[in-house]
């Protein structure tokens, strides 16, 4: 039996927003709250470029509220703004590249820790060769280990450092092309 049209438009909107649901769940991994990644669904499936207020209406949450999850979303490369003829209003609708998002985020994220641990294996380094030729020999074995363990964290760091350039450059398309 055929649904009505209504019916089929509730069926619609319940699977938007059981994907939606879901999306919000793992967009943390983006660095971005649970109610943002609402707000991202909400603008994926939207029929056009929505402003803020539109955004507020639909999520029934403040435009502050929606100034602020925008702002995260264009930080993340995830929507993009955009200009409609006779609009005043800032219209905003996602970005259709997800893999640009994802680059966006993964390099910012990784660059971040990876040069704030490698100035951390710097300043032990440099400690290290500071106590180096102490006349203690446990201390001068735990140095000697500890510099081993600094020479592996470092090459490690310096690998993410070339997985990043291949994302910064775009290189890793080239090696896992986008579908």
């Amino acid at each position: 039996m055929l649904e009505n049209k209504e019916d089929e438009w509730q069926r619609l909107e319940e699977a938007r927003e059981r994907f939606i649901h879901e999306l919000s769940k793992n967009i943390y991994l983006y660095g971005i709250s649970e109610s943002v990644g609402r707000l991202y669904g909400t603008v994926l499936f939207a029929e056009s470029p929505m402003t803020l207020d539109q955004m507020s209406q639909e999520l029934k949450m403040s435009k502050t509220s929606m100034s602020t999850g925008i702002r995260a979303l264009l930080e993340a490369n995830m929507v993009e703004r955009v200009w409609q003829k006779g609009v005043r209003k800032d219209l905003y609708e996602t970005e259709n590249d997800w893999y640009k998002s994802f680059s966006t985020v993964f390099v910012k994220r990784w660059r971040t820790s990876v040069d704030n641990n490698l100035k951390a294996v710097n300043k032990l380094r440099s400690t290290l060769e500071e106590l180096s030729g102490t006349e203690d020999e446990t201390l001068q074995k735990t140095i000697e280990t500890d510099t081993a363990k600094l020479d592996h964290a470092q090459r490690y760091y310096e690998w993410l450092q070339e997985v990043i350039a291949l994302f910064e450059s775009e290189e890793i398309f080239k090696i896992i092309p986008k579908k």
